[in-house]
């Protein structure tokens, strides 16, 4: 029986899909094709086939051929979809992370069962309940980590540089909420900062409450820093009421634009504001897209905020969920979503692919000038395109290599299990004796990073000795040149530790202070909001970024 209702859940969704483009008959002689395959298949082929795996291969198949946001969500899929809208799940409350063949603790999260026990960064998982873990990916430990709250689970693990190295803590699952913002504060002479990382159904909440504490903490704020990078989006719905504190009500968000005239619907901001008037500042990145994206460009058309930073991701598609037979659900793309100047940020058209079926980006020069209310250009397809740009440092390979490896974590590992207080997150540095001591953790022979001149040089010599001018002599010559630019890791690690000692203090302080000491950290040396918090203490400037145009 269960064969059949997840073969009538792919006869749904092939169904839904192929109605917007094949007549009626088409559609039932195409499914009844689909149908007599699976049942010969069923029949005939040599071995077993297991039909939910090979009709959820099938659905995946088809809707990959739509556009990345069209899903289909099995029942047992839908705990991660259902806790991206809600920021809430059953479970004991810390991030993992997977090496070497096991599972690590990584962060657990303030008040979670799983802080409050005292597993710590760094612990590795070996066993839950009676299972030993070795070999378990992270979404298997996951998975069996979350469950109910009030249920209980047993996890063993191993800890690092302490004596009595295995650790069995009894936890009882609890309703995890993950904070939309996990950081805000006064960052600076009178310049506010909110993170926003994501936009659940409380979002709007935890937003208005870091507004309203800024406003309170400081009268006088010069201005807001109000930081999308990294957010991929969320609800919409959330955005329209988080533009809402910046905007006049009833000011329109955003119209989005289904099938047909008769699906287009206008979204107004409905409450009242908080403020209108503070000077306010959006931070982006290529991260930061969809509901971030609205926000970002509504702000920006109305010429309420500055915008800095990189071009945004460019979503401008619009989700919704759909049931389907078995408690399955398609999350499905309705309708593509436009922004007060009435621009399209969506930077790629899925209904038009390249003869090998791949998807481009829409060049500039075939996106599209619009205005904003003041009258300023601003365009469509590819994103939003700030109003000062700033980049991200380059991170060269020493630096990818020792994040990427792990160095640095178990370095912090060591160090907290040593060091049982440092100072405040914004104030915290590392010291020469810090540095030496983390220098001193690397080992050269398990430490394996490739310079970008030793590839390019040892392709010269080949280049050589193919060409036949390789002699004693050129070859001395080459030798020489390689052992002048060869450096030990010592000397490496020192000539990029300003490249690394943020990546290392970031680390070491979110032992101690979590993941709001760790941003307060990186603040510090943030050159996105150095050039924010430098133009909202220069009014003058912000005025004319954001001043009325005539035409």
């Amino acid at each position: 029986m269960k064969k059949l209702v997840i073969f009538a859940a792919a006869a749904v969704t092939l169904s839904a899909i192929a109605a917007t483009s094949s007549p009626k008959k088409d559609i039932a002689q195409n499914l009844d094709v689909f149908n007599a395959l699976v049942k010969e298949l069923q029949t005939y082929y040599v071995d077993s086939i297991d039909i939910e795996k090979s009709v959820t291969t099938a659905i995946n198949a088809m809707l990959n051929d739509i556009d990345p946001y069209t899903e289909y969500i099995p029942f047992q899929d839908q705990e991660d979809f259902l806790t991206i809208t809600s920021g809430e799940y059953g479970g004991i409350g810390s991030y993992i992370t997977e090496r070497d063949g096991w599972v690590y603790f990584s962060e657990p999260q303030p008040g979670s069962p799983a802080m409050e026990a005292g597993i710590k960064p760094g612990d590795k998982i070996v066993m839950i309940d009676n299972d030993s873990t070795r070999g378990w990916e992270s979404a298997r430990v996951s998975k069996t980590l979350k469950g109910q709250a009030g249920t209980k689970v047993k996890v063993t693990v191993h800890r690092p540089y302490v004596e009595d190295s295995v650790l069995t803590f009894e936890l009882t699952r609890a309703k995890i909420s993950q904070p939309s913002v996990p950081m805000s504060g006064i960052v600076g002479d009178g310049i506010g900062y909110i993170e926003l990382t994501s936009f659940t159904e409380r979002s709007p909440e935890e937003v208005k409450d870091a507004l309203l504490a800024l406003k309170e903490a400081d009268p006088n704020l010069k201005g807001i820093v109000f930081d999308l990078r990294s957010n991929g989006g969320g609800l919409l719905e959330s955005a329209v009421k988080i533009a809402g504190y910046f905007l006049p009500r009833g000011t329109e968000v955003l119209k989005t634009r289904g099938k047909g005239h008769l699906n287009e619907r206008t979204y107004k901001t409905t409450e009242r504001p908080i403020d209108t008037q503070i000077p306010l500042v959006i931070l982006i990145d290529g991260g930061t897209a969809s509901a971030s994206e609205i926000v970002t460009g509504a702000l920006q058309d109305m010429d309420r905020a500055a915008v800095i930073g990189t071009r945004s991701f460019g979503k401008g598609l619009v989700q919704s969920s759909r049931e389907l037979p078995e408690d399955a659900m398609l999350k499905v793309t309705i309708a593509k979503y436009y922004i007060p100047s009435g621009r399209l940020i969506q930077a790629i058209d899925y209904s038009h692919r390249n003869p090998d079926g791949s998807v481009s980006r829409i060049p500039d020069s075939l996106t599209n000038v619009f205005y904003t209310a003041g009258g300023r250009e601003v365009r469509d397809g590819g994103g939003i395109t700030p109003d000062i740009n700033v980049d991200y440092p380059d991170i060269n390979r020493l630096t990818f290599s020792i994040v990427r490896d792990q160095w640095i974590f178990d370095y912090a590992t060591k160090f907290a299990a040593t060091h049982p207080s440092i100072a405040p997150a914004a104030e915290f540095v590392v010291t020469d004796s810090i540095w030496n001591d983390f220098k001193s953790t690397i080992d050269p022979t398990r430490f394996k990073y490739e310079k970008a001149w030793e590839e390019m040089f040892s392709a010269i010599r080949d280049v050589v000795k193919q060409e036949g001018y390789m002699n004693d002599s050129t070859d001395a010559e080459f030798t020489r040149l390689e052992n002048m630019l060869r450096h030990d890791l010592n000397a490496d690690l020192d000539l990029n530790r300003r490249h690394i000692e943020p990546y290392l203090g970031a680390e070491i302080v979110k032992r101690y202070y979590n993941r709001p000491g760790e941003r307060r950290y990186l603040l510090r040396t943030d050159a996105f909001l150095d050039t924010a918090a430098t133009l909202l203490n220069d009014p003058a400037r912000y005025k004319a970024i954001l001043a009325p145009v005539k035409r």
